[in-house]
């Protein structure tokens, strides 16, 4: 079965590719059937990942999977969040939306930094399906004062993992994919999928 993995994110589709390489399914980035991105007008995760969804498949007519996330900074009233990948303006650039965060945070003390990136994760089946698949995972951290590594994109460098001392972009991928907030809800998503199989 084919699977239009709907999102133009490479970072985000290499994750979702590596996550689903065990699976029977043939993953299709919705670039590669022509299908190109859709204004995300949703006011939740959730609306915004049920839009990428619906537009890929209606594009395809084929099953799609959309990842709708963003990082949530307690001290800032939950921001960057929804408008995370835009929070320096557009174009999308990583590096400007991690100097506007580290400058909202400058006079903010390490133990109020806490934050984390949460993901919802939505399979359509087609694009009137009226039970779409929606799981969520979170992951906990904090910001730090100062970007380190050079795996991921988005916010990777500036998000702390205190369990492992890591960052984000510090972790191999391989690390990151066993305890990001995506991995969490596509883990949710792959057990309702397994559920419903046996049904």
């Amino acid at each position: 079965m084919k699977l239009v993995l709907a999102s133009g994110n490479a970072g985000k589709l290499k994750e979702l590719q590596a996550m689903l390489a065990g699976l029977p399914l043939q993953i299709v980035p919705q670039r590669e059937l022509g299908v190109g991105d859709v204004a995300e007008t949703g006011l939740t995760f959730v609306e915004n990942a049920l839009i990428k969804a619906r537009h890929a498949c209606e594009a395809t007519g084929l099953p799609a999977l959309a990842d709708d996330s963003g990082l949530i900074v307690d001290a800032l009233d939950g921001a960057p969040g929804l408008y995370s990948a835009r929070y320096a303006g557009s174009p999308t650039d990583d590096a400007a939306n991690n100097a506007k965060l580290l400058d909202a945070l400058r006079e903010m003390p390490a133990e109020r930094r806490s934050a984390r990136f949460h993901a919802v994760i939505v399979l359509l089946r087609h694009a009137s399906d009226p039970q779409p698949l929606i799981c969520e995972g979170s992951w906990e951290g904090r910001i730090i004062d100062t970007p380190r590594g050079h795996h991921g994109f988005g916010y990777n460098p500036v998000f702390l993992d205190e369990e492992l001392g890591l960052t984000a972009a510090e972790m191999t991928p391989e690390q990151k994919n066993g305890r990001s907030h995506r991995a969490k809800a596509l883990q949710l998503l792959l057990q309702q999928l397994s559920s419903q199989l046996v049904r």
